[in-house]
C-alpha cells in the first residue's frame, strides 16, 4: 500500500514525496530531516499506532496530517481521536489501479494533500481571560433550530462548540461535515461519544428533539422544515452533498428568524449563500474568525458575502449559542 500510494503521489505535479516509511517511529526519526510540507498517514501501523504519532508530531514539529486509511472495525475511533489530536482531514485508501474508482479517488487524495500542504498548523494556546462578546446588529429573538456546518478541521471544532453548549442544550441541532461518505457512521458514532449528545443520522424524515444532533447522511442534502429534518438527493451544490448552503437555505425558508446558523473552519466557499439567506430572512449567523480556522475557506467566503452577524474565534463560539437561548428564556 504504501508503493501505492507512492506512486499515485508521484504522479501529480503538484507534490513531490519526500519520503515513505513504513512505522510511526520511523516517521519521527524522519521528520526533522525530511521537513515535509504534509503527511498521509494510516491509523494502524506496527509498532506505535497512528493517534500516537499524531501526538507526537503534532508537539514536536507541527505539520498537516491526512489520515489515510481503510474503514476497518475499530479504525474509526482512531481516526477521530487521531483528528481532536491534530490531523486536519481523513481519506479512504485508492482501490488497486484496476479499480473503476482508482483514478477519481487517486485524484481526491492528492487534491487534498496539496490543499493541506498550505495550512500553516501551529500549537495554539488557549487565553485564560475570553474578552465579553460584542453586540451586534443581528436582531435577537425566540430560536427553534441551530444549524452548524464545517469541513477541513470540522470534527474537532464540532466537538469543541458542542461539547461547550452541553448535551441539554433547547434547540435541535442539524449538523452538516463534509466528509467522505464511508467515514459518516463512524463519525456519527465518535461525536456521540466525546460529546455526550445523542447523535442521529438522517436517512429518512424525522421529527426533531431538543438536545439531539442531526448529521447529514452520507452523499444526501440535509434539509428541515422547522419540525422535521430529512434526506434530500438534490444536485451537489459547489461540489458537496450534503451542501451547507441547502441545509442553511431550508432555515431561512422555513424558520427563518428563528434560524441560528454557524459555519465553522472548511475549504471552499459551501455555506456562504445559504448563510446570507438565513441572515435576509432575520436568523442569527455566526463565522469562526480567521484567528482560529484551521483552514479560513468557507468563513472567508460567507464574511465577504455579508451573510454574517458576526465572527467569533471557535472558543467564543458556544458562549455565544448559550446567550441566544438564555436571553429568550429571560424574556
Amino acid at each position: 500500500m504504501r508503493e501505492h500510494l507512492v506512486r499515485i503521489v508521484s504522479a501529480d505535479n503538484r507534490l513531490e514525496v519526500a519520503g515513505a516509511v513504513g512505522s510511526g517511529e520511523e516517521a519521527l526519526e524522519a521528520l526533522d530531516p525530511m521537513a515535509p510540507d504534509v503527511i498521509s498517514m494510516d491509523v494502524r501501523l506496527p509498532g506505535m499506532d497512528g493517534l500516537e504519532t499524531t501526538r507526537r508530531i503534532m508537539a514536536r514539529r507541527p505539520t498537516p496530517i491526512v489520515m489515510v486509511s481503510a474503514i476497518e472495525p475499530g479504525t474509526m475511533n482512531l481516526m477521530m481521536e487521531a483528528l481532536k489530536a491534530g490531523a486536519l482531514s481523513v481519506a479512504p485508501k485508492p482501490p488497486a489501479e484496476s479499480h473503476e474508482d482508482h483514478q477519481s479517488m487517486a485524484e481526491q487524495l492528492c487534491t487534498q494533500l496539496a490543499i493541506m500542504s498550505d495550512v500553516a498548523v501551529v500549537r495554539q494556546v488557549p487565553s485564560k481571560a475570553q474578552p465579553e462578546l460584542r453586540p451586534t446588529t443581528c436582531q435577537r429573538g425566540e430560536y427553534r433550530v441551530l444549524g452548524i456546518a464545517a469541513s477541513t478541521g470540522g470534527p474537532n471544532a464540532l466537538m469543541q462548540v458542542l461539547s461547550g453548549i452541553g448535551d441539554d442544550y433547547p434547540l435541535p441541532i442539524l449538523v452538516v461535515q463534509h466528509m467522505e461518505a464511508s467515514f459518516i457512521e463512524g463519525f456519527g458514532a465518535w461525536l456521540g461519544e466525546v460529546t455526550g449528545f445523542r447523535v442521529v443520522i438522517v436517512h429518512g424524515r424525522l421529527e426533531m428533539r431538543p438536545g439531539t444532533v442531526y448529521l447529514g447522511a452520507p452523499d444526501r442534502h440535509l434539509l428541515t422544515d422547522g419540525r422535521y429534518a430529512w434526506a434530500g438527493d438534490g444536485e451537489p451544490v459547489v461540489g458537496q452533498r450534503p451542501s451547507a448552503t441547502v441545509l442553511f437555505s431550508s432555515m431561512a425558508s422555513s424558520v427563518a428568524a428563528q434560524g441560528v446558523g454557524v459555519l465553522l473552519t472548511g475549504m471552499g466557499e459551501d455555506g456562504g449563500e445559504g448563510l446570507r439567506n438565513l441572515r435576509l430572512a432575520g436568523g442569527y449567523t455566526v463565522a469562526e474568525d480567521r484567528s482560529t480556522a484551521v483552514v479560513y475557506g468557507m468563513p472567508a467566503a460567507a464574511v465577504k458575502l455579508g451573510a454574517v452577524c458576526e465572527t467569533l474565534p471557535l472558543s467564543q463560539v458556544a458562549t455565544r449559542l448559550l446567550s441566544l437561548v438564555r436571553r429568550q428564556s429571560e424574556e
